[in-house]
């Protein structure tokens, strides 16, 4: 059976080239892939450069935890590296957000995933591509989540998705 799965995809190290990169390897895997419109925004913790952010949905019959082992390869092939402070540079950061209507905490992976409800660079985004999509646990649509948290969006910059398109990978 199919579930949907929301994925928070990021990167500010060349982040044009490994965002497109992360959507054209999410397509070729799943089925049914949309993007939330993508922001420029401030790195969050630390003093780095800026992140591309965005949030995809896709549809899987992947478990939740062999989707993230797979997401993992994903990021590893591209450089990421796993013995780094939490705030830090990221080549290709690809974290599931909300799995179906799963609610789970263990040592592997918490859903939702906490992030959605504090950092305006991944509920924004995740808002926009669902808005009525009610988060499993919560019972709020997510764009009561956005509306209640107040987050400061200011520092969010649109940016033109067609640079994000497999073809600009080939430039």
């Amino acid at each position: 059976m199919s579930e949907t799965a929301f994925l928070g995809v990021g990167s500010n190290v060349d982040p044009e080239r490994h965002v497109a990169i992360a959507i054209e390897r999410l397509g070729e895997a799943f089925d049914d892939l949309r993007c939330s419109p993508i922001y420029r925004c401030p790195a969050v913790g630390f003093d780095g450069s800026n992140f591309i952010n965005l949030v995809v949905s896709i549809e899987t019959t992947l478990s939740p935890w062999a989707l993230r082992d797979w997401l993992r390869r994903l990021e590893e092939a591209y450089g990421r590296e796993r013995d780094v402070p939490k705030f830090s540079d990221r080549v290709l950061d690809v974290d599931i957000l909300l799995f179906g209507e799963r609610v789970q905490d263990d040592e592997r992976l918490e859903l939702p995933r906490p992030e959605l409800f504090h950092y305006a660079h991944v509920l924004r985004p995740l808002a926009e591509l669902a808005p009525q999509l009610v988060c499993p646990g919560d019972g709020r649509t997510l764009a009561q989540i956005r509306t209640d948290a107040a987050l400061d969006e200011t520092a969010l910059a649109p940016l033109d998705a067609a640079q994000f398109r497999p073809e600009t990978l080939r430039r």
